[in-house]
């Protein structure tokens, strides 16, 4: 953003000397704040649809198979304490999650919302699933029609089989390891599923895919984005998963265990 306010500086300077140098300056400043109040308008409203288009498509998701669950209704309930939401944020989620209930509720629209309103920007999506996911899963079982369904979110996403394999792959490590060793939680197979590499890989593709990932997933990148403070442990689980991936992968090619 100086980089604005010297340009200014210097243009000004070239058409009148000192005075339009300070002119030149005083037009870069401006432009600079208006530029910085337009990029946190825009990450605070990416904050907000994505708090509410989560629990909206969760409430969808988890009556697909023709009731709500008891532990998909904790699950909920756990996700605001995990979220830290306020006493505001907490009633906007229940209505939301109330109003993704309902039979008029329009899934494919409000997937398109989310969308568009990250720019498409995958790892934040890719936030946005795994806690649709992780309510799914909450019961230890996932219906059919469940898992029909959330193929249909991922895929107005605009993700690929793969990458939906991507992210299963870490959210059963995390349930088996709970969320923490990957050696007892990730089967290799999921290993190689999150990182996205094939067991042929050389170890130099191996740690290329898992640097880029770990760099692409990192929370405070994703809060410049703006991944909502409230989501920032799911991608804090995120990256632990795709570090326990790779350990794990290395582990057993350098056969540790």
């Amino acid at each position: 953003m100086l980089f604005l306010i010297a340009v200014g500086a210097f243009i000004g300077y070239l058409i009148g000397k000192l005075p339009g140098l300070l002119i030149g300056a005083g037009v870069g400043w401006w432009i600079t704040k208006k530029l910085r109040a337009s990029l946190l308008g825009k990450v605070v409203n990416i904050q907000h649809q994505l708090l509410e288009s989560t629990f909206a498509v969760m409430g969808c998701v988890c009556k697909v198979d023709g009731h709500i669950t008891e532990d998909e209704i904790r699950t909920a309930q756990t996700l605001f304490d995990r979220m830290q939401l306020s006493a505001e944020q907490r009633e906007r989620a229940k209505a939301a999650f109330n109003r993704g209930k309902e039979a008029d509720f329009d899934l494919d629209a409000e997937v398109a919302k989310v969308r568009q309103v990250t720019g498409g920007q995958r790892a934040l999506l890719q936030v946005f699933l795994q806690v649709q996911l992780a309510a799914i899963a909450a019961d230890g079982q996932m219906h059919p029609a469940e898992h029909k369904v959330l193929l249909r979110v991922a895929r107005g996403l605009g993700f690929s089989e793969a990458e939906i394999d991507q992210i299963e792959a870490m959210l059963r490590g995390g349930h088996q390891a709970g969320g923490s060793q990957a050696s007892s939680g990730q089967s290799l197979e999921d290993a190689y599923r999150v990182l996205g590499v094939s067991e042929e890989a050389t170890d130099a593709e191996l740690k290329r895919a898992y640097r880029k990932l770990m760099s692409e997933n990192h929370p405070d990148k994703l809060a410049g984005k703006g991944l909502p403070e409230s989501m920032r442990e799911m991608a804090k689980e995120r990256t632990s998963e795709i570090s326990n991936a790779y350990e794990l992968i290395r582990k057993r090619r350098a056969g540790e265990v």
